[in-house]
């Protein structure tokens, strides 16, 4: 129910002003800022532009709740996080177990 009630509120905020909407999906980023100047050029294109980052985002999200992802980036966005739905799924395997024990690769030890 919150979820839907989340959702409710992000169409409300992004039928007032489509930039604030990007940003509460997408934060500051590329994303942003082509929303903002699609809004200044036009309100119409500002609104095209948010819905259809709000629904990338909402399809990621789901598609991940069921265990699917995408195999393709959405064309036209630019956020990870849009992407993959606010979830992290490109972390490598050690540090999504937590086993890596604070190495860094790359570097040489102190002799």
């Amino acid at each position: 129910m919150a979820g839907t009630l989340g959702m409710i509120c992000l169409i409300i905020i992004t039928l007032l002003i489509p930039p604030v909407g990007v940003f509460l999906v997408a934060g500051c980023g590329a994303d942003l800022l082509i929303n903002i100047l699609l809004t200044i050029l036009g309100y119409f294109p500002g609104h095209i532009h948010a819905f259809y980052l709000e629904y990338i985002y909402y399809d990621r999200r789901r598609m991940s709740a069921e265990g699917r992802f995408a195999a393709r980036p959405a064309p036209g966005v630019y956020s990870d996080r849009i992407q993959n739905g606010g979830h992290h799924h490109n972390a490598p395997p050690a540090a999504a177990a937590g086993n890596n024990y604070g190495t860094t690769y790359g570097t040489v030890p102190a002799a």
